[in-house]
């Protein structure tokens, strides 16, 4: 811990002391919180049910994980059968393949330990936050991130960033208390390396240095790197190899030239070599640099205006925590800002990019607010209530609207579809028209090819399976034609038209 006066420590103590008794919810305030953060686990759980995979992001992962299940090779992500996946490490991936292998091929068992990484999180927050602040300001910092945009729709959903942002939360939140200290320093200390070790396989470096951007600047306030002999380097360092080192060696000696284009492809040039066309995988997603932080701003709503009001009472707030001697506000604005500042000069990036820093973003929100102005007030009470009622409510809608109205939503998902041509033959063979479709790969299992050649159409009257095509809508008027008259046009499902090859025995008929 970082040398302290004791008569200042004794001070800080019973200012914390004090803040815990100080901020108090009410019964009726903690009944109404456990309730909404039932109802948010009750929408998140039928959306990882109702909800189909779309082109491109979510399917991509969900294909890429489904077909680790079928090949049986653990090691080496596949992009396409034998086309091993470089872009990112395999923990996400193991995971949806983990719950498809128990649970079955489909949405629920790729997305169900996706979901069950984002609980744990929710978890270490309210954790942390009861052991510094106390169980109230824990309760509300728990369901601000539970109920904040992203964190809400992202927790579940199949791709790298919520299994890195439990190695981020994991390491920061470890690094915090054992720097501190406390009975359980040691403890902490191994678990700020285990949370390096899962960073590094759900996401690579950018994970690591998501959580060094924070630390250096935070331990060199009042000389807090003093105290960095209190990790147990030893023992840390053993973890963190032993769960990382045996998989990276393993993917380049299976796949000979992974850690070339995975570090520098994927963590340099992908993000400042504007318009970067070496992506084996897809395309970068061009942006202004540094709408990273307007992305920041978004992804946290609604609690972004709850922010936004504590920005008259910046000046009071700022002088209340000169003598915050444990660091917690620096800390938080560290760790928020992280990802924030990583990500600025980058020329290709998501707004799931900022998703690293939402953990920190809540607890600061509660903690300056509880600071501020104590327990809640009637305004306040009626703000949160207001915005925690328009998050259940929207998201209760999309999830409502995704179910029975699909067509009232994006449709490129390919589920309705496929389920049309195996309700009349379970062994129909597919062939979309256009490019490359993950959804239809993942509901067909892999039975799909893509052409835009008229000619393979012929080839199909030979191949001894009867065929389904799916037409894109836009030109299934001029592409028909060339099908004759052995396929019988079914229906329009989304954005595709279907057709189902008739047999020769129904021909006759």
């Amino acid at each position: 811990m970082v040398a302290i006066d004791p008569h200042d420590l004794n001070a800080e103590q019973k200012r914390a002391a004090s803040a815990k008794r100080y901020f108090v919810l009410t019964r009726p305030d903690q009944q109404f919180l456990l309730i909404v953060l039932g109802v948010l686990f009750a929408v998140r759980l039928l959306a990882v049910f109702w909800f189909p995979f779309v082109d491109t992001t979510e399917a991509r992962y969900a294909e890429i994980a489904r077909k680790m299940v079928e090949t049986g090779d653990w090691i080496t992500p596949q992009f396409d059968y034998g086309v091993p996946f470089w872009g990112k490490p395999p923990l996400h991936t193991w995971l949806s393949a983990i719950g498809m292998k128990v649970f079955g091929i489909g949405p629920f068992g790729a997305r169900v330990f996706i979901f069950a990484t984002s609980l744990v999180i929710l978890g270490l927050i309210f954790t942390w936050v009861r052991q510094h602040r106390g169980a109230h300001q824990a309760l509300i910092a728990t369901t601000v991130l539970a109920s904040s945009a992203l964190f809400f729709g992202a927790s579940a959903y199949v791709m790298t960033d919520m299994v890195m942002v439990l190695g981020t939360t994991l390491s920061m939140i470890g690094f915090y208390n054992c720097m501190i200290g406390g009975p359980s320093r040691v403890l902490w200390g191994r678990l700020f390396f285990a949370g390096i070790a899962i960073g590094l396989l759900a996401k690579g470096p950018v994970a690591l240095i998501i959580t060094i951007i924070p630390i250096v600047p935070w331990l060199l306030l009042g000389g807090r790197w003093r105290n960095l002999h209190h990790l147990p380097w030893t023992s840390g360092l053993l973890i963190a190899a032993i769960l990382t080192l045996p998989w990276y060696i393993a993917a380049e000696i299976k796949t000979p030239g992974f850690l070339r284009y995975f570090i520098i492809g994927e963590h340099y040039e992908r993000f400042f070599v504007p318009g970067w066309e070496g992506d084996l995988y897809g395309s970068g997603h061009v942006a202004p640099k540094g709408i990273i932080w307007l992305y920041g701003l978004a992804i946290f709503l609604p609690w972004t205006l709850f922010a936004f009001a504590l920005l008259p009472r910046a000046t009071a707030l700022l002088g209340k925590t000169p003598r915050d001697n444990r660091g917690w506000y620096s800390y938080l604005v560290l760790w928020v800002i992280s990802p924030l500042v990583l990500f600025t000069p980058a020329a290709n990036l998501l707004g799931t990019y900022a998703l690293p820093g939402l953990p920190a973003a809540a607890v600061m929100l509660v903690s300056l607010w509880a600071q501020e102005w104590g327990g809640p007030g009637k305004k306040t009470r009626i703000a949160a209530t207001t915005a925690l009622g328009g998050v259940v409510a929207a998201f209760l809608t999309l999830t409502v609207l995704t179910y029975f109205f699909p067509a009232t939503l994006d449709r490129r998902f390919e589920r309705d579809l496929v389920a049309a041509a195996q309700s009349i033959d379970p062994d129909v063979a597919f062939t979309y028209w256009g490019g490359r479709s993950y959804s239809a790969e993942f509901y067909t299992q892999g039975n799909v090819r893509f052409t835009q050649r008229t000619g393979t159409f012929e080839a199909l009257a030979e191949n001894g399976a009867r065929d389904a095509i799916a037409l894109p809508q836009s030109v299934a008027a001029e592409i028909a034609p060339f099908l004759g008259e052995r396929f019988n046009r079914i229906g329009q499902f989304n954005r595709r038209v279907l057709f189902i090859e008739n047999l020769e025995e129904e021909s006759a008929l």
